[in-house]
């Protein structure tokens, strides 16, 4: 059976709201009813972790012309270390305002943030 192992990179010069082993629950308990969809934390670059398990391809999310400039090049980088793929998927347009730090922002502040985030985060 495929699966998809959702990666939680552990990056020490990000600011997270969260800690890691809570942001890891969260999306476990997001897809909690999908015994195909795995998550794990991990603390290296992300193609030395899909070596790790195994993975046929990376997937990534883009919401900007500059996400795709980036992505692209970590793609092309992955591709000649290891030969994994990496699969872009645009979101959709009414969702290009939200990003993390955003987020993290309005969560400081008090407010609500469940138009941002799935249904069932809990947060």
């Amino acid at each position: 059976m495929d699966e998809i192992i959702i990666g939680i990179g552990i990056n020490e010069n990000k600011k997270t709201y969260f800690p890691t082993e809570e942001r890891v629950e969260m999306i476990r308990r997001l897809y909690k009813d999908d015994l195909r969809v795995k998550v794990q934390a991990y603390d290296c670059l992300t193609i030395d972790f899909a070596q790790q398990v195994e993975a046929a391809f990376i997937i990534r999310g883009i919401r900007t012309v500059s996400d795709f400039e980036y992505e692209e090049t970590i793609a092309d980088i992955n591709r000649k270390l290891a030969g994994i793929e990496t699969i872009l998927l645009f979101t959709e347009p009414e969702l290009t305002c939200i990003s993390s730090t955003i987020v993290r922002e309005l969560l400081t502040y008090g407010k609500d943030i469940s138009r941002f985030v799935p249904e069932g985060m809990g947060i």
